[in-house]
């Protein structure tokens, strides 16, 4: 299956939306946490899905809010910084591609973007059994900050060159993390990669992690 299909993930009572595509041979699965405000939608989330997509990994993008927890969020702003909240999704997400027929045979990562990046290690220090790899793309782990020394999957730290202060606070979560970690730094780029070839950065570091750690799961 090279196309996405769309999947409905129950969670705690609430079904959150989703994407799935899984290339031929498949070697891992990794599932999105997408960041402040963002969406399964997120361009940039969507840019690395597909790279990685090519390097032969299935891609599970999908909601961390229904729609109507979205527009409180859009008021309130609240939502997006619960970080047990998105953690719980992530792990009910989690559960449903380990009892899929098409996935559940597959290793999982996690793929998150700023507070998503937190969801996605309070979740894996929660479930170590259930998650082989991380990668973070200018996360905030000082929101994880309690549970860095229960992460026991291989985790990359990927921050802007420009975005001084997460940087500081993913140097911090380096020193903090007891699992196999390493901070990217990709020179010039700000908090959103939005410079050219900085996106394309990130991407390539992530299949370099996810295929080296989901392979020998």
């Amino acid at each position: 299956m090279d196309e996405e299909a769309g999947v409905r993930i129950p969670a705690n009572g609430e079904v959150l939306e989703g994407g799935l595509a899984l290339p031929a041979h498949s070697v891992g699965l990794v599932l999105f946490a997408h960041g402040s405000g963002s969406s399964r939608w997120s361009p940039r989330n969507r840019h690395v899905a597909r790279v990685l997509q090519q390097a032969g990994l299935g891609t599970l993008l999908f909601d961390l809010l229904t729609a109507a927890e979205e527009a409180e969020d859009v008021r309130t702003a609240r939502l997006r910084f619960d970080i047990p909240l998105l953690a719980r999704r992530l792990l009910a997400a989690t559960a449903w591609v380990r009892t899929d027929a098409r996935t559940r045979h597959l290793p999982v990562g996690y793929f998150g973007a700023s507070t998503g990046a937190a969801a996605a290690l309070v979740a894996a220090a929660q479930r170590p059994e259930d998650v082989a790899a991380i990668v973070s793309r200018g996360g905030r782990p000082d929101l994880a900050a309690d549970v860095l020394e229960r992460v026991r999957a291989p985790t990359l730290l990927i921050v802007g060159g420009r975005d001084l202060a997460v940087l500081e606070l993913n140097r911090q979560a380096l020193a903090a993390l007891q699992a196999d970690s390493e901070l990217a730094i990709v020179p010039g780029a700000g908090h959103l990669f939005e410079e050219p070839g900085a996106l394309d950065e990130v991407a390539r570091l992530a299949v370099g992690w996810f295929r080296r750690h989901l392979r020998t799961a």
